[in-house]
C-alpha cells in the first residue's frame, strides 16, 4: 500500500488527490458541483449529486493514472464547514444540503440579538467566533421555523464531508473543528449546551452525531460504496477536519504562532495557537485544530473576486489573452509602489465585511482618483488593496507572526506574493503543490493508520516552490495607514445613526 487519497469537498468544486508516502502530490481530479439558489439569499447544493461527483473523480483519478486500488491505504476527507445535510434513518438526503455561504437566517439572529442581553457575546464567549448566518444551529432553527417536517423526518443534521463518509463506510460523526463553529464550545472542542438553549434548538439536539477526532478511523469502505468509487472495500476512513483546518495542515502550519492565507475567494487569514484566543472581542473565528491546538482566523469575504471584478469592467481587451496574469503584473508595474495615491477598499461583498470589523453595510471603492490617473494605477490599487486587507486581519490578532504561508489562487502570482510580504513586512512563502485541503486530510489519514505520529509530519516533508522576503517600502507604509484611517472614517457613513 503507497498511497493516501485525500478527498475535499469544496463549495463548487469536489477533488481527488493522490498522496505518496512523503506527501508528495502524485495526481488530482477534479468535478463540478451546482450551486443552487431557489430564493435570494438561499445557496444549496444536491447531496446526492455531490456524492456523485465524488465517486466520478475517486473512479477517473484511478483510471487515469492507473492507480490500483489495494494500494490506497487510507482515505481522508475535508470540505465546506457547518450549513445543514440532514439525513433521515436510512441514510437518505431529505432536502438539498444548505450551504456555509446561506443567507436565510440574518433576521432571526436580528431577532435573538433584540431578544436576549449580549447575545453575540454569548456565542463568542463559548465558540470565539462571531455570528454567521450559514453556521448549522441558526440554519437547524430555521428550518425548525419553517419546515417542522424537515426535521421530524431527519435523523442527523451533517457537515460536507460527513455526508460523505457516512456515504462511504455508513457511520455517522463529526470532528471538533466543525462542532465548535455551529456555533459551539471551542474549549471543550465539542458541542455547546448553553447555544442549544439560547437559539432554541434544544428539541433538535439529539440529531446531532458524536463528536471524535479528526485523525480516528471511523469505519472502512464498504462493499457498495467501493463499486461506486473504484476503492477497496475495507480501506479505513478517518474523521477528517474542515477545510480551513486541513489546509492548515497541508499547508504545514500547525505550531504556535505560524501564520497562513489562503487567497481565493475568501481571504481567509489564520494563525496557529496554543490555547483559544478570544481577542479581538465578537470579530473572527476560532477553528479546533487537530494536534490539540486552535486557529484564529479573520477572514475578508471577497479575495480574489475583487481582481476578477477589475478585470471585467478595465480589462476586457486582454480577455482570453495568453498569460492574461502575467500582462496585467507587467501594467500593475508602470504604476509603482502606492499605485500613484490610488487607495481600494476591497470590501465588494454586498453581505459587508466581518473582520477585522464586522459592518455588514461595508463597501468597496475608490479614494484618491485624478484625471491624472490610469487603469494601470486602478489595477495596481488592487493588488495593494487585497494585501492591505491581509495585513489588517493580521494586525488584528494578538499573536506575534514572523512568516505567511500563502495558498489560494492568488499565490500563483510572484508579483502579488512579493507585494503581500512588502505590505505586511513578513516573510511569505508559497508551498508547492495544489490540493492543500486534500493534502491535509491525506494527512489525517496517515496518523489514523499509524504511518505518522503527528500532524507535524506535514510540515517536516513539505516542499517549497518560492520563499519572498519582504523589502521595506515607505510608499506603501503611508499609504496602508491611509488605507485604515478610511476604513475608521467610513465606517460612520455606511451605517449612519
Amino acid at each position: 500500500m503507497s498511497y493516501l487519497l485525500g478527498v475535499d469537498v469544496g463549495t463548487s468544486v469536489v477533488k481527488a488527490a493522490l498522496f505518496d508516502r512523503d506527501l508528495n502530490e502524485i495526481a488530482v481530479t477534479s468535478r463540478k458541483t451546482t450551486i443552487l439558489t431557489p430564493h435570494p439569499g438561499w445557496t444549496e447544493t444536491s447531496m446526492s449529486a455531490t456524492w456523485e461527483r465524488v465517486t466520478e473523480a475517486t473512479r477517473s483519478l484511478l483510471a487515469d493514472h492507473t492507480i490500483i486500488a489495494a494500494d490506497i491505504a487510507a482515505v481522508g476527507v475535508t470540505g465546506n464547514m457547518v450549513g445543514a445535510w440532514l439525513v433521515d434513518g436510512d441514510g437518505r438526503p431529505l432536502r438539498d444540503a444548505i450551504l456555509h455561504i446561506d443567507n436565510r437566517t440574518p433576521l432571526l439572529i436580528e431577532q435573538w440579538t433584540q431578544e436576549h442581553d449580549d447575545f453575540a457575546g454569548t456565542v463568542f464567549r463559548f465558540s470565539g467566533s462571531a455570528m454567521q448566518p450559514g453556521c448549522t444551529l441558526p440554519v437547524i432553527r430555521w428550518l425548525a421555523d419553517h419546515e417542522p417536517d424537515t426535521l421530524d423526518k431527519a435523523r442527523y443534521v451533517l457537515c460536507a464531508k460527513d455526508w460523505i463518509i457516512a456515504n462511504l463506510t455508513g457511520t455517522y460523526q463529526i470532528d471538533p473543528s466543525e462542532a465548535s463553529v455551529m456555533p459551539g464550545d471551542t474549549r471543550t472542542r465539542s458541542y455547546a449546551d448553553p447555544l442549544f438553549d439560547l437559539m432554541g434548538v434544544r428539541e433538535q439536539q439529539a440529531l446531532f452525531p458524536p463528536v471524535v477526532p479528526s485523525e480516528q478511523i471511523v469505519g472502512s469502505v464498504t462493499q457498495q460504496a467501493a463499486e461506486q468509487t473504484g476503492l477497496r472495500a475495507g480501506t479505513p476512513v478517518v474523521a477528517g477536519a474542515g477545510d480551513v483546518l486541513a489546509t492548515g495542515i497541508g499547508v504545514g502550519a500547525v505550531q504556535h504562532g505560524t501564520a497562513y492565507a489562503i487567497l481565493g475567494t475568501a481571504g481567509i487569514n489564520g494563525v496557529v495557537t496554543e490555547s483559544p484566543i478570544f481577542e479581538p472581542e465578537g470579530i473572527g473565528l476560532m477553528f479546533c485544530q487537530p494536534g490539540g491546538r486552535w486557529v484564529r482566523v479573520m477572514v475578508n469575504t471577497l479575495g480574489t473576486p475583487n481582481m476578477d471584478w477589475c478585470i471585467r469592467q478595465f480589462f476586457r481587451d486582454l480577455h482570453g489573452m495568453p498569460d492574461q496574469f502575467k500582462h496585467l503584473e507587467q501594467l500593475a508595474t508602470q504604476s509603482g509602489a502606492g499605485a500613484n495615491g490610488v487607495i481600494y477598499l476591497p470590501y465588494l461583498s454586498p453581505t459587508g465585511v466581518f473582520a477585522p470589523f464586522v459592518e455588514p453595510a461595508a463597501r468597496a471603492q475608490f479614494y484618491g482618483l485624478s484625471q491624472d490617473h490610469t487603469r494601470d494605477d486602478m489595477l495596481r490599487a488592487v493588488y495593494e488593496g487585497i494585501a492591505f486587507s491581509i495585513r489588517h486581519c493580521y494586525d488584528a490578532m494578538p499573536v506575534a507572526v514572523n512568516e505567511i504561508r500563502l495558498t489560494g489562487g492568488g499565490a500563483n502570482s510572484a508579483f502579488w506574493c512579493q507585494l503581500i510580504a512588502d505590505v505586511t513586512g513578513k516573510r511569505v512563502i508559497v508551498p508547492s503543490g495544489s490540493e492543500f485541503g486534500a493534502r491535509g486530510s491525506a494527512i489525517l489519514a496517515g496518523i489514523g493508520i499509524g504511518w505518522f505520529d503527528s500532524v507535524e509530519a506535514g510540515q517536516r516533508q513539505l516542499a517549497i516552490t518560492r520563499t519572498h522576503e519582504p523589502q521595506r517600502q515607505p510608499a506603501y507604509e503611508q499609504a496602508y495607514r491611509t488605507y485604515v484611517d478610511l476604513v475608521a472614517a467610513l465606517r460612520a457613513m455606511w451605517r449612519p445613526a
